[in-house]
């Protein structure tokens, strides 16, 4: 009788733990290794789609951002633009740089370079515009200057909240590591809507904060024009976005996985 309680018992507390395995959403490949499809590009001064000078780029199952093509920058800032947008979800990738930046790009973009999350469409860019309002897990790498942590956030149009404070500076240091040029660096961010939003580095927690919404004010990047056609303040979701701003990179696994 002992044994068949136990049973019974334990088949009781499994059946929770089960059903959550179940229902648990899989990673998805959102880049298929192949080609562009998924993705959209939008390069400042150009129109909608452009990919200038084949700058993303697919070679040997890594999606890169090559400057090779190029004899001057000329402020060609760029993003490759998932064709959905996203709310609650994981999402995880490798990185690393590749080669010097452009001579003529600013200084900061040196071993620079990140992934958007909760950004505007691209369909609602300006022309002209160099980075969407969205918010930035920051990739960096090592200048040989001393510490220069990876996984920061950026803030382009936005602002966001620690610890119930609102912060409305436009970098917020992570307590990552510093990783040279060359090294594949594993990253993932959970994103949850506007509460939370979390950034690990080779599978360390790094940063946390909460309430992602517009920057009122319009610092950095102008968020005006959806302010005005009714955008709300709260940033619940949004397009991915990997950036090409004028140092190469290369991108690998990029792979997403739904929480509701």
């Amino acid at each position: 009788m002992k044994t068949i309680r136990g049973l019974f018992l334990l088949a009781a507390l499994s059946a929770p733990l089960l059903a959550q395995k179940k229902t648990e959403k899989p990673w998805v490949p959102l880049f298929n290794g192949k080609n562009l499809d998924g993705w959209s590009v939008k390069m400042a001064g150009h129109p909608l789609g452009e990919n200038v000078h084949n700058t993303f780029r697919v070679e040997d199952g890594i999606l890169k951002v090559s400057y090779e093509n190029y004899r001057k920058f000329d402020k060609k800032y760029g993003h490759l633009y998932t064709d959905l947008a996203y709310s609650h979800y994981i999402l995880r990738m490798e990185y690393r740089f590749e080669g010097k930046m452009m001579p003529d790009a600013p200084s900061f973009v040196n071993l620079n370079s990140g992934v958007m999350i909760h950004s505007q469409s691209p369909k609602t860019l300006q022309l002209a515009q160099s980075f969407p309002v969205s918010m930035e897990f920051q990739f960096l790498a090592d200048e040989g200057k001393g510490k220069r942590p990876t996984g920061n956030v950026c803030t382009p149009g936005t602002n966001l909240k620690m610890k119930g404070q609102l912060v409305t500076q436009h970098v917020i240091q992570s307590t990552a590591p510093t990783f040279p040029p060359e090294e594949w660096v594993k990253i993932e961010i959970e994103v949850r809507g506007d509460k939370e939003i979390i950034h690990r580095v080779n599978g360390q927690e790094v940063l946390k904060y909460q309430k992602p919404q517009l920057d009122p004010k319009g610092r950095v990047v102008s968020t005006k024009p959806l302010l005005k056609a009714g955008a709300p303040i709260a940033l619940k979701s949004g397009h991915i976005a990997l950036q090409a701003e004028g140092q190469g990179v290369w991108f690998r696994n990029i792979e997403l996985k739904l929480l509701k």
